[in-house]
């Protein structure tokens, strides 16, 4: 079935052409009928297998098909994101498929500043894209009401049921109307979670896209075994052997991510970095630069792991193994994302090696790994332009040294 066989209203289906959207998706296939219908629904797929448009598309038909004033403050579909990126992100998806449509749009964040937010919502919104934090600050102050919600969304569901968020969750169903319809769509599941989502739903129709694999079948996954204080030499070779393409590099920590880009800068390597120290507008700016080519190597904490669609990432590299293990599928979803094809390598040091058991666990297989011979690690390190080790470094030590008084008072000494 392609989509210009549907009966959506045809402003939607000229914007479904614009886009170049022909035919759906399994996940989009299997969840746009009981979307509009308004059953609820709990739908699990992989990465890059068109989420967002799965929701998207169904909820604009119903909005559209049903013209409502929507009141001051008010919003009538919610859709809960755990970050920054992903509420722009998802919001303009919304933007682009309501284009002539006449439905407001907004995406809801912190870190920038708050009164256009206020502005927008004082009209009221079809369709409001938040975080929980700003969505909280802007409903105490009395900026946002809840009253008008007919379909709650959680984008991301299993990250957005965890403990970092699920009293906010709580809260946030005391608040809105019990005769609605919820949608939750995610990766990644488990048991607890899933306990938590049927809580919040009313006998929801669950759609599982590829159970076995929840990663797309588009990636293909190496792991080097590599030390913790060689891993920025692999790092640099790696991208010196790749300079055209696009390599998205995932580290544990915000305090990791600006050591490695202080690494690559010492070796002339030009790098940005995204994770929650940094405010919105450099957030932004990143991931702008990283989408159009301006930047070509992207250095992430787990913050921008979590559903951002970047065009065209050639390389994920985990730099890092992550803490979560269900992280690493959100992490490599990022390439290989629809047609296109992606690779995943991992660098795994000794201390990691129980964390790479529980992946392979958890993705049903065992990751190929790329076989380095003595040699090939010892000249990886000796020649890079960082390492201690390189020719460079030992003329520098030996002119150095030939020029200190220790060195001439020796030649003296020999002389005699």
């Amino acid at each position: 079935m392609r989509f210009n066989q549907y009966k959506f209203v045809q402003e939607l289906k000229l914007n479904l052409e614009n886009l170049g959207f022909r035919k759906p998706t399994d996940i989009q296939y299997k969840a746009i009928p009981p979307i509009l219908k308004g059953e609820d629904v709990l739908a699990i797929a992989q990465t890059g297998t068109g989420k967002t448009a799965a929701f998207a598309i169904p909820v604009i038909q119903l909005l559209s098909s049903k013209k409502i004033r929507t009141e001051e403050y008010m919003t009538r579909c919610l859709i809960m994101v755990p970050t920054h990126e992903l509420a722009i992100q998802v919001a303009n998806v919304f933007v682009d498929l309501t284009k002539g449509m006449n439905l407001h749009i907004l995406g809801l964040f912190g870190g920038v500043e708050q009164a256009p937010q206020i502005e927008r919502l004082k009209k009221g919104v079809d369709v409001l894209v938040a975080t929980p934090g700003r969505m909280f600050d802007l409903a105490s102050q009395g900026f946002l009401s809840f009253k008008g919600v007919e379909i709650l969304i959680l984008d991301e569901a299993d990250h957005m049921l965890e403990l970092g968020f699920i009293s906010d969750m709580q809260q946030l169903i005391k608040r809105i109307p019990k005769r609605r319809q919820t949608l939750f769509f995610t990766a990644t599941i488990n048991e607890h979670i899933k306990d938590l989502a049927y809580g919040l739903v009313n006998h929801a129709v669950r759609i599982h896209i590829s159970p076995k694999d929840p990663v797309s079948k588009n990636i293909d996954h190496a792991v080097a075994y590599v030390e913790m204080d060689d891993k920025r030499f692999f790092l640099e070779h790696f991208i010196k052997d790749n300079p055209e393409s696009k390599v998205l590099v995932f580290v544990r920590t915000k305090v990791r991510a600006e050591r490695v880009a202080k690494a690559l800068e010492r070796v002339e390597l030009a790098s940005q970095t995204i994770h929650g120290s940094k405010d919105q507008n450099e957030r932004s700016k990143a991931m702008k630069d990283f989408k159009d080519g301006s930047n070509r190597i992207l250095i992430a904490t787990d913050v921008s792991a979590r559903g951002i669609d970047i065009p065209s990432v050639d390389f994920v590299i985990n730099y890092d193994l992550p803490d979560v293990v269900e992280n690493y599928v959100h992490r490599v979803g990022r390439t290989g994302r629809g047609v296109k094809r992606g690779v995943a390598i991992s660098f795994c040091s000794k201390e990691e090696k129980g964390v790479l058991l529980e992946i392979e666990e958890f993705l049903g297989k065992p990751i190929s790994v790329m076989a380095i011979n003595q040699d090939e690690y010892e000249a990886t390190v000796d020649f890079s332009e960082e390492s201690e080790h390189d020719w460079k470094s030992l003329l520098k030590e030996q002119n150095t040294y030939e020029a200190s008084p220790k060195a001439k008072k020796s030649k003296k000494k020999k002389k005699i």
